[in-house]
């Protein structure tokens, strides 16, 4: 399994590509997640054409159970962020060419 690229070396990968420095490469990496999690967090959907969609899905509550001692357990409502990838992602991803 290849490593995965961690938020460190994505802002240095923006800052590099960018020719910024540091800092302000973080900011704006920071400002678009921090941008993502409050239109979800607010109920929109977000499509960035190409690359994919942002949305969250909701899920009932329901009734479990403990898998070690089998008692009953109130599962509470959720809601979950969902990607879907967008073709022109899934095509570089799986034929090499950049999006």
């Amino acid at each position: 399994m290849k490593k995965a690229m961690t938020k460190a070396e994505l802002i240095e990968t923006v800052a590099d590509r960018c020719k910024l420095p540091l800092g302000p490469a973080q900011t704006a990496v920071d400002t678009f997640f921090r941008s993502l999690i409050e239109a979800l967090h607010e109920g929109k959907r977000i499509e960035i054409r190409g690359f994919g969609s942002f949305h969250v899905k909701d899920y009932d509550g329901y009734m479990g159970r403990n898998p070690r001692t089998g008692e009953p357990v109130t599962v509470p409502p959720k809601r979950l962020p969902v990607f879907k990838v967008g073709k022109s992602l899934s095509r570089a991803v799986n034929g090499g060419h950049h999006v």
